[in-house]
């Protein structure tokens, strides 16, 4: 079969593009002929040897995927061949990537794919969208009617974040870098939407929530904390997903008088149980269409490479 794969981490020009053989399906795995890939972030980490991990080279990257289920092991209770699905979670713990025409993924993993979604649609969001749910619902229990800040709200979390804030009934305030972006930012739902290169971000947050934010969800690598705290509402919550290396400075005084909570959030670390729950929901808003992905490009298989330049670029 044809994969995009890697002998030794490294920058992008270590993938190669070429035939391995097909992998055979354990009793508790399904075969799945893959459709659609995307990039994140994590797949540049891991592919350029910048997250510790054990990989077994050759080494397929690639974290998710989009198919259809063409053999099933003895094991297998939920999925048969003909059967579509999605998946995260792939390219970890000694597990090959999707980066290939077929992956073998152990059934935990797998969500159905509804009718009508397209492929690339449901990987789009696979990753992010399971970062999003579980940020916004198992961590900062996000009520109706709450204020929610999210920087970069047309980003690969952000766009999930503002989208399923407002499906769970909140008020939404993002930011992002361009007017045209500011106005994507409002079709995909968000009550207030900043251009943080020509306005005043701090300011049009306490104008709008004079009261402060309840769940702040920080998206930079290095945060600012000594600007966000005092935006935060009384027992407010703040996620952080991202800055393996920041050290940034914190203001404890201000934070713990407000009964404020800090919660780390690597999706990494759910469990198969929480990712079925957020799984159904996001199928549920794809459907209904109160969740749309935002994709930057098609590229084939063959130019996977150029996928993690471009990646790493943005």
């Amino acid at each position: 079969m044809k994969a995009a794969y890697i002998n030794r981490p490294g920058p992008p020009e270590t993938i190669v593009y070429g035939d391995l053989p097909q992998p055979q399906p354990g009793p508790a795995q399904c075969l799945v002929k893959v459709a659609a890939v995307d990039v994140n972030p994590i797949d540049t980490y891991i592919r350029g040897g910048m997250v510790p991990a054990q990989l077994p080279f050759p080494y397929v990257i690639g974290c998710d995927l989009a198919g259809t289920v063409v053999e099933a092991g003895l094991r297998v209770k939920r999925f048969r061949p003909g059967d579509r699905v999605w998946a995260s979670n792939q390219g970890l713990a000694g597990r090959q990537g999707t980066f290939a025409e077929y992956a073998a993924v152990d059934e935990c993993w797998l969500h159905p794919l509804p009718g009508g979604i397209k492929d690339e649609d449901a990987v789009a969001v696979s990753l992010v969208g399971l970062t999003a749910h579980l940020g916004l619902n198992l961590h900062a229990r996000l009520k109706p009617g709450e204020i929610l800040f999210v920087n970069g709200g047309t980003g690969g979390v952000g766009s999930c974040v503002v989208q399923m804030a407002k499906a769970l009934g909140a008020r939404v305030i993002t930011t992002a870098g361009s007017d045209a972006k500011v106005e994507a930012a409002r079709q995909l739902g968000a009550d207030l939407a900043i251009n943080y290169k020509t306005r005043d971000v701090a300011a049009e947050v306490r104008a709008f929530a004079p009261d402060g934010v309840q769940v702040w969800w920080e998206t930079l690598r290095e945060p600012d904390f000594e600007r966000t705290v005092p935006l935060l509402a009384l027992r407010g919550r703040m996620i952080v997903m991202a800055g393996r290396e920041a050290r940034p400075a914190f203001p404890v005084g201000p934070f713990y008088v407000k009964d404020c909570s800090l919660h780390g959030l690597a999706m990494f670390n759910a469990t198969t149980a929480e990712l079925d729950a957020a799984a159904q929901d996001i199928n549920g808003w794809l459907v209904s269409g109160k969740l749309k992905a935002r994709i930057d490009r098609v590229l084939p298989l063959a130019a996977a490479a150029q996928a993690h330049r471009l990646q790493e670029e943005s």
